[in-house]
């Protein structure tokens, strides 16, 4: 059920949540000023600490993920970043795997900078991830299904292995969406979004959001945004409430066509590998089936012949479906991971975990089902 909170002092509430577009507050008293600066009210004063528009999405997003509440910044790769900031230090190890969007590695080389030690696995060793676990394990980091081979991690048996030694457990849920997966429900203490993805669904704005599990850990983050400026404006973030209204029907269908989708080129002869937790032989089939719901998300991967070059000219021939990065929106898009989301790692780490020259990223979009499967197959006959 949506947040029917609206900003009015009248009686009749406005459909859309209104744009308050005000960098700064006038105080109506002193007193007011003391009331804010001691927290006993929630109160406005700066756009940096927080603003009207941006605060009742936030509280959306919260429903959806069953959150205690939620705090929204400028980009996805932000609200991570404030994440480690905020409980990562010198001496700390953080436990994530290759799997995940690449970003994330310039990131890592950041916060190894400052002294914190990142180990990487891969996201389908299981028996592994318990063996790396070690007395400074500060924080588990996956993402599930992860980018851009949708592998999926058991959250449930993650949040056992950071409680063994008393670490954070952080789940990026991009791919999968609220509609899809409630990782909260099943152990996580922060989820991060892309809510530039999914969430927003349109291509028209950027986003990031970071879903709290306690109000501790809001407080905590909000301190972070506040002090380094990550504050969303209102514009977006009227946008992202915008894209909310229809998130659900979204969401359902990008799934429906992505199951389409996969089982069509499970079948074709050009396809060499394809990766799918819809698909009953997917490796990640059997958790996703009982950590998701209403589907499998919209988001798959495949190789396309042997080569790069078979993989391009297969992109290349598409004619309805959009040559472009990104995913979780209106349109279906495809990309090479190798060259857009993978580009910023070395190539042998682009490589040990899956990730081939010829591996191609699918977001389905909200299109007819049958004119998608025209124009896969068009392309690869």
């Amino acid at each position: 059920m949506r947040q029917r909170e609206h900003l009015t002092p009248y009686g009749n509430k406005p459909m859309v949540t209104p744009i308050v577009s005000a960098v700064n507050y006038e105080y109506v008293s002193f007193e007011i000023l003391r009331q804010i600066t001691d927290g006993e009210i929630d109160g406005y004063t700066y756009h940096r600490d927080d603003n009207p528009t941006v605060r009742a999405v936030e509280k959306e997003i919260a429903l959806m993920e069953k959150a205690a509440d939620c705090v929204i910044c400028t980009t996805g790769m932000a609200a991570l970043t404030m994440v480690f900031l905020t409980y990562l230090k010198a001496g700390d190890n953080l436990l994530t795997f290759h799997d995940v969007y690449g970003a994330n590695y310039k990131v890592s080389l950041i916060l190894e900078k400052f002294g914190v030690e990142v180990t990487w696995l891969n996201a389908t060793d299981h028996d592994k991830i318990a063996e790396n676990i070690k007395s400074n394990t500060k924080m588990i980091f996956c993402e599930t299904p992860s980018n851009p081979l949708v592998k999926i991690v058991d959250i449930k048996h993650l949040r056992k292995l950071a409680d063994s030694v008393g670490a954070m457990l952080v789940v990026d849920n991009t791919f999968a969406t609220p509609y899809h997966q409630l990782p909260l429900t099943l152990g996580a203490d922060l989820v991060v979004h892309s809510a530039t993805k999914g969430l927003g669904g349109h291509n028209d704005l950027m986003a990031g959001a970071i879903a709290c599990s306690n109000k501790e850990h809001y407080d905590e983050l909000w301190f972070t945004r506040q002090a380094i400026g990550t504050t969303l404006d209102p514009f977006p973030a009227s946008l992202l409430e915008r894209g909310l209204k229809t998130f659900e029907i979204r969401a359902a269908k990008m799934a429906e066509n992505a199951m389409a989708i996969a089982e069509f080129l499970s079948k074709h002869p050009k396809i060499t590998r394809i990766c799918y937790p819809g698909l009953k032989d997917d490796a990640g089939y059997e958790i996703a089936s009982k950590q998701m719901k209403n589907g499998f998300g919209g988001v798959l991967a495949f190789d396309v012949g042997q080569t790069q070059s078979q993989a391009k000219e297969f992109v290349e021939k598409l004619n309805v479906i959009y040559h472009a990065v990104s995913l979780g929106c209106t349109e279906t898009l495809v990309c090479l991971p190798v060259l857009t989301t993978m580009l910023y790692l070395p190539e042998e780490r682009r490589t040990i975990f899956g990730v081939k020259p010829n591996t191609v990223r699918l977001s389905a979009g909200i299109e007819d089902t049958k004119e998608l499967l025209a124009d896969l197959k068009q392309a690869l006959d």
